[in-house]
């Protein structure tokens, strides 16, 4: 979800600000009223209700003496009820929630391992050899490949996956056993960045009568190097960790990656998005596609309208609505008239988050390489392997069958 700033809360009126603080804190019920926790965590407000008179001891009640948000929250969480009587009392909602099929999601969990060498060697062995010119034979290049993201799925360091890399040549997943210098020395090689970009789309491949809503967002990696600067406003030398920046298309379902663009952490998202939006149109059916503030340009609109999509942006404050383009105009006015179903088709781009965050937490959130073609390729196997987690755990909730070998997009 967008993060919370106090510019993003200015655009919305009080009703819906209450409405996104109930969504996204706990509200909880004590002696003395509700309490509703500040989105800008400055502690928590106290919300009375006394038959119809309610009270907050929020600076903006206090001032204004009218509904702040912080009772519109509580709104929200409440729903009124007539009892045979004919008396009207205030119950508590029960909020929705979303089963986890546990029984799938252990046996991924417990085969995941094993499953992942299976399905990677299916995808490696496929590669073709280039052909041999002159000089000292080199090796596979699909074993290459297959090291470099068992690698990466491992979190190993390179001396310590050598026994991983043990186990992989035991069980024929590899023909030969990589050394670990030998594989850095791929991660450095710029044309196995196209190979690698194909192979994340191949991978998706399988979930593709699955997803029809997607969302687009990047998040960024850090890196090793630092960058320094004399900075006049403050007077002083700064330094900051440089980070690789990852534009990515996930579907809203199984947050399968479908597209990806690696950039430096200057470029902006906008102009990202009708390459990628392309890419992932080419091979699923896009009904929607989500994304934030950054993204909110009449071209993107036209892209995504263009390849049978419903492209669900928020609009800025001084969007005009008069801006060229029917298209434009359409969506700015179901925006303001029908804001509450826009939105709701909007935070399906909260899976963005949940996204980043699986494959973060999973592969880790920077990259070891120093050089920046190592660092784009290993970012490009973390999501090669996040996708092939994913498949893995729709291959036991959803009874999907891999099907790698009938997609040969690579060379």
């Amino acid at each position: 979800m967008e993060q919370l700033t106090e510019q993003n809360f200015k655009n919305l009126t009080r009703e819906q600000r209450g409405v996104l603080i109930a969504q996204k804190y706990r509200i909880t019920r004590t002696d003395k009223g509700y309490e509703v926790p500040s989105q800008f965590n400055k502690g928590k407000y106290l919300v009375k209700i006394r038959y119809n008179k309610k009270e907050c001891n929020c600076p903006d009640y206090e001032t204004r003496g009218g509904k702040c948000k912080h009772i519109y929250a509580v709104e929200y969480t409440l729903k009124k009820e007539t009892d045979n009587e004919g008396n009207t009392v205030l119950t508590q909602t029960v909020k929705k929630t979303y089963p986890q099929n546990w029984k799938a999601y252990n046996i991924s969990q417990q085969t995941e391992k094993e499953r992942f060498m299976e399905l990677l060697s299916d995808i490696t062995g496929r590669i073709r050899q280039p052909a041999y010119t002159f000089g000292r034979p080199r090796g596979s290049l699909g074993d290459n490949i297959f090291a470099m993201v068992f690698k990466t799925y491992s979190t190993f360091s390179g001396r310590r996956f050598a026994t991983d890399m043990n186990w992989a040549l035991e069980k024929g997943y590899i023909d030969n056993k990589v050394p670990y210098n030998t594989m850095f020395d791929y991660f450095k090689k710029k044309e196995l960045t196209p190979v690698l970009s194909q192979i994340v789309k191949l991978t998706s491949l399988p979930l593709r009568t699955v997803e029809t809503k997607f969302n687009i967002d990047s998040t960024g990696f850090g890196t090793s190097n630092f960058q320094r600067w004399f900075s006049f406003k403050h007077g002083k030398e700064m330094c900051s960790r440089r980070w690789v920046k990852c534009h990515f298309i996930n579907g809203a379902k199984s947050n399968i990656i479908t597209s990806v663009k690696i950039t430096t952490e200057e470029s902006a998202d906008c102009p990202q998005l009708p390459e990628m939006a392309k890419e992932t149109a080419e091979y699923f059916n896009m009904e929607e596609l989500s994304g934030d503030k950054a993204y909110l340009s009449r071209e993107n609109f036209e892209v995504v309208d263009k390849l049978g999509g419903t492209f669900y942006v928020p609009f800025k404050t001084n969007s005009n609505p008069n801006k060229k383009g029917m298209l434009w105009k359409k969506m700015y006015h179901y925006f303001m008239l029908n804001n509450e179903k826009y939105l709701s088709h909007y935070h399906v781009r909260s899976n963005a988050e949940s996204t980043v965050n699986m494959l973060k937490s999973k592969f880790g959130d920077r990259v070891r390489s120093k050089l920046w073609t190592a660092q784009v390729n290993e970012v490009l196997c973390k999501v090669i392997a996040h996708n092939i987690c994913c498949v893995i755990q729709e291959m036991n909730e959803l009874g999907i069958k891999q099907e790698f070998s009938n997609y040969t997009t690579y060379r």
